[in-house]
């Protein structure tokens, strides 16, 4: 069997994968820029919103950093993969980009 992933013919997003006779491209974990391998463990660099935490790439919880990432009135943060959103407190909804009361 010839090592075809040795001349690296992946995309940069994307691991090789030998297999018996050829080869397969398989794409990076989300928390990575880059892989060498399946998994958050394997990546080169963390992507945007993630961070290297015991050889690993996790989520960082925007919402609970010091700074509130959520600064308008009436407005919770919602940590999601790799990033966040502002949705409006429960009871209120959203009018033109303020949070009024339903």
């Amino acid at each position: 069997d010839v090592d075809e992933c040795a001349d690296s013919p992946c995309k940069d997003h994307q691991y090789c994968l030998n297999t018996d006779g050829s080869f397969s491209c398989k794409a990076c974990d989300a928390s990575c820029i880059g892989c060498t391998g399946e998994g958050s463990d394997k990546c080169k660099t963390c992507a945007s919103g993630y961070m290297k935490e015991d050889e690993k790439c996790t989520d960082i919880d925007e919402c609970n950093l010091p700074e509130k990432v959520c600064v308008k009135e009436n407005q919770d943060c919602v940590n999601t993969s790799g990033s966040y959103k502002c949705v409006c407190s429960e009871g209120f909804e959203d009018k033109d980009g303020t949070c009024v009361q339903t």
